[in-house]
């Protein structure tokens, strides 16, 4: 059972989340003109801007590039605190990737937290979805999602981040996200 609200994209920039939703569901497409993000981790080499030319729903979109290569970046998109064992959270958002099979490519994943005051408070892989963006049938738009089951590691941790992460074999080449949802 979920007992609290998810927070998305907008939360660190507004002092009430601007969620679309109701119940224990939240949406965000990045339409308000930010590129706001809720944090990140090896995130220094990336920059976000906020999209008006490129996105799927609404009127913006948040634009990932990776400019300094090197590990994994993960963008903190979304965060549920006061999960249960056995609590289910199902993620998606759609991303924008024009080369299919190849670098760039964008994925969602999930990580623990064991302190509801810090999304940083690393606690562990909740891993993810196997799939990458970039559709081998050329659809520039494709959903990614995943949904995890939470496991407290015995009362250890409490809540789950949800990343996009970021692929990338040059600088140069950026990616779409938009669309998010959490339930």
């Amino acid at each position: 059972m979920i007992r609290t609200t998810t927070a998305v994209a907008a939360a660190l920039a507004c002092a009430t989340p601007a969620l679309a939703g109701l119940g224990n569901s939240a949406s965000y497409g990045w339409d308000d003109g930010s590129a706001s993000i809720l944090g990140g981790f090896n995130n220094d080499g990336m920059s976000y801007s906020n999209s008006s030319d490129i996105f799927f729903g609404g009127s913006g979109s948040l634009f990932l590039q990776e400019t300094d290569l090197g590990g994994t970046p993960q963008t903190f998109v979304a965060w549920v605190t006061g999960l249960e064992d056995g609590d289910s959270v199902f993620g998606s958002f759609m991303a924008w990737d024009d080369s299919p099979g190849a670098s760039s490519s964008l994925r969602i994943w999930g990580s623990y937290t064991d302190d509801a005051n810090d999304i940083s408070s690393y606690a562990g892989s909740a891993g993810g979805s196997s799939a990458y963006s970039g559709d081998p049938d050329g659809d520039l738009w494709q959903e990614l999602s995943h949904e995890w089951t939470f496991d407290s590691n015995e009362g250890e941790r409490d809540g789950l981040v949800i990343q996009i992460r970021m692929y990338a074999n040059s600088s140069g080449d950026g990616l779409y996200a938009d669309d998010l949802f959490v339930t």
